[in-house]
C-alpha cells in the first residue's frame, strides 16, 4: 500500500510538522490497520494507518478516553485524523506480554494484568456509551467456528443431525454469557495485545471493539490465551483469586460468591470465545490471507474439548470437535 504511506508522510510532515523523523514498521494486527514506530525530536510515537474505507477510528478513540479515564495505561490520543484515518499515539514500548511470560514473570504479570481487568471491569460507563455484547452478536461470533473453519478451511459436510448439535451448543453458551453480571470488556484482553511497561504494568492495546457483556469474558481471554497455555488447576485459581478481587472491588455482589458458579460462568465462556477465535484464525487465513494463526487452532480448540468433557449440555460439542475437527487439523 505505497498510496498509504505517501499519504501518512505528507500527514505527518504537513499537518504535525515532522521535518526530520524516522518511520518503521511497529506491527499490525487481526485487521486491516497497521501501526509504524515514528522517532522525531528525540521522542517515540506510535502512528496508526486504519484505511477509512475499511476502518473507523472513532471507536478507539472514544474507548481510548473512556479506559484513561478509569486510570487505565492504554496510549494516549496526540492528534487524529479520521478523515484520512491516520492516529498519532503515545507510544508504550515494543515488549509483548506474550514474549516476557515465563514461570518466573507469570505471577507478577498477570497480577498487574488482573488489577488492570479490575479498573476496567469498575469503570462502569453509562450504557450508550457503548454497545451491548448481545445475544445476536454472540451467535454470530461462534457461527465463524462453523462457516470459516468447519465449512470452508476443512470442507466437512455437516449431517442434520450435527448442525443441530451446534445450535443447540451456541444457545446454551450464549445464555450462559447473558446470565452473567454485565461489565465493560475489552474484547481482545491477551498477551498480545498487553505490553510490559516499567510504570503502569500493563500497556493495553487493540481495545477499540469495547462492550458491556460478560464479566468473564476478558478474564477467560487473559487466562485461557490462544496463544499460551497454563495448567488447569493454576489457571482455575487465578480465577477464583480475581473473582474475589471482583467482590471486594464492587464489580461482583455477594449474590455472586459462589466459585463453583463463578467457574461455570468462566469455563462455558471461554468455549464461547474460543469457537469465535477459531473462526477468526480461519478467516484470517482464506479472506485476508494471514495464514500464521492456523497454527494456533489446536491450542484454541483443546480448550473446548477439554471444558466440554466436564459439562453434560456441550458433550456432544467436544465430541465432535474431537472427532470431526481435530483429525483433520492435523491431516
Amino acid at each position: 500500500m505505497p498510496e498509504r504511506l505517501n499519504l501518512l508522510k505528507h500527514w505527518l510532515e504537513d499537518e504535525l510538522d515532522f521535518s526530520d523523523y524516522s518511520l518503521k514498521p511497529a506491527s499490525s494486527d487481526a485487521s486491516f490497520r497497521r501501526y509504524f514506530r515514528v522517532t522525531h525530536d528525540g521522542s517515540s510515537f506510535i502512528v496508526m494507518d486504519a484505511p477509512p474505507e475499511k476502518e473507523n477510528t472513532r471507536p478507539f478513540v472514544t474507548v481510548a478516553r473512556l479506559l484513561l479515564d478509569a486510570g487505565v495505561n492504554v496510549p494516549e490520543i496526540l492528534d487524529e485524523s479520521p478523515d484520512l484515518g491516520f492516529l498519532l499515539l503515545s507510544d508504550l514500548g515494543s515488549r509483548l506480554y506474550l514474549d516476557a511470560l515465563n514461570g518466573e514473570t507469570v505471577e507478577r504479570l498477570y497480577g498487574d494484568a488482573l488489577g488492570a481487568l479490575a479498573a476496567i471491569q469498575a469503570c462502569a460507563p453509562v450504557r450508550g456509551v457503548l454497545p451491548d455484547y448481545d445475544h445476536a452478536l454472540l451467535l454470530r461470533e461462534m457461527g465463524l467456528f462453523r462457516d470459516w473453519l468447519v465449512d470452508k478451511h476443512l470442507g466437512i459436510t455437516r449431517t442434520e443431525a450435527q448442525s443441530a448439535l451446534l445450535e443447540q451448543a451456541f444457545a446454551r453458551l450464549a445464555e450462559n454469557a447473558l446470565t452473567q453480571p454485565q461489565v465493560c470488556v475489552h474484547r481482545d484482553y491477551h498477551s498480545r495485545n498487553l505490553m510490559v511497561t516499567r510504570r503502569h504494568n500493563p500497556g493495553i492495546l487493540d481495545f477499540q471493539d469495547a462492550v458491556i457483556g460478560p464479566v468473564t469474558y476478558d478474564l477467560v481471554s487473559l487466562l485461557r490465551d490462544c496463544y499460551i497455555a497454563w495448567p488447569r488447576e493454576r489457571v482455575e485459581a487465578w480465577a477464583l483469586g480475581y473473582q474475589e478481587l471482583a467482590l471486594q472491588s464492587g464489580i461482583l455482589r455477594e449474590e455472586h460468591e459462589d466459585p463453583a458458579r463463578f467457574l461455570r460462568w468462566f469455563d462455558l465462556m471461554g468455549v464461547q470465545r474460543h469457537l469465535k477465535a477459531a473462526g477468526i484464525f480461519a478467516r484470517l487465513n482464506h479472506r485476508d490471507g494471514k495464514p500464521g494463526y492456523l497454527n494456533d487452532i489446536p491450542r484454541t480448540l483443546g480448550y473446548v474439548i477439554d471444558v466440554a468433557r466436564r459439562y453434560g449440555e456441550i458433550a456432544g460439542l467436544g465430541e465432535f470437535i474431537e472427532a470431526e475437527v481435530m483429525p483433520r487439523l492435523r491431516g
